[in-house]
Order: C-alpha cells, then structure tokens, then sequence
C-alpha cells in the first residue's frame, strides 16, 4: 500500500506559474514510476509527466517545455514545476504511484487530488 498527498494546487492567471508536490508514504525509490495525471472539466484523464525511479522523465506534448517534474527522494516526494500556465491546463490534477511494469501492474495508487484552475 502507497499513500500519496498531494499539495500545491489553486488559482492562477495565464502565464503564471504553480508547483504540485506529492509526498508518499513509502521510499519513492521502490516505486518504479512516480506520475502526475490531470483530469480537465468533461474529459478523460490523461498522463501529464511521470519520473522513472532509474532517472528518465516523460512529458505529454502539450505541457513539453512548460513543466519540470522532479524528486527528492529524502523527502519521499515528488514536485510539479507548471510555468507559462494556459487556461486549458485547467484540471485535477492527481498524482501516481505505479508499482511494476506496462506489462504487469503489481500496484496502482492514486492522491485525492488537486484543483488547479487558470483563469483571468
């Protein structure tokens, strides 16, 4: 079992920035993958980063160039940097634990979530 709390969201104008953290309650380094999800208002969630424990990082398109994920493995927690924030970043946005591989899902584990809402 992974508990995962999420912290860092709110109100921001277009442009601006807002860094997530998400702090587990196990050794992120036994975590195979750490992600941050997003679930804008009517539509499906969809993968936004995810940190590998060996190092590599992934972005979706839409957010490359504009958010930084990163870890503190010490602090078992994992950080969403969101710069040149766009009013369709608005979202939930959850964050992952992901215990396995894409061929076989030992553990899936998810935070209660964050609203982060762009607006001027």
């Amino acid at each position: 079992q992974v508990q995962l709390v999420e912290s860092g969201g709110g109100l921001v104008q277009p442009g601006g920035s807002l860094r997530l953290s998400c702090t587990a309650s196990r050794s992120i380094l036994s975590i195979n993958a750490m992600g941050w999800y997003r679930q804008p208002p009517g539509k499906q969630r969809e993968l936004v980063s995810v940190s590998m424990a060996g190092g590599s990082t992934n972005y979706a398109d839409s957010v490359k160039g504009r958010f930084t994920i990163s870890r503190d493995n010490a602090k078992n927690t994992v950080y969403l940097q969101m710069n040149s924030l766009k009013p369709e970043d608005t979202a939930v946005y959850y964050c992952n634990a992901h215990i396995g591989n894409p061929s076989v899902v030992v553990g899936s584990y998810w935070g209660q979530g964050t609203q982060v809402t762009v607006s001027s």
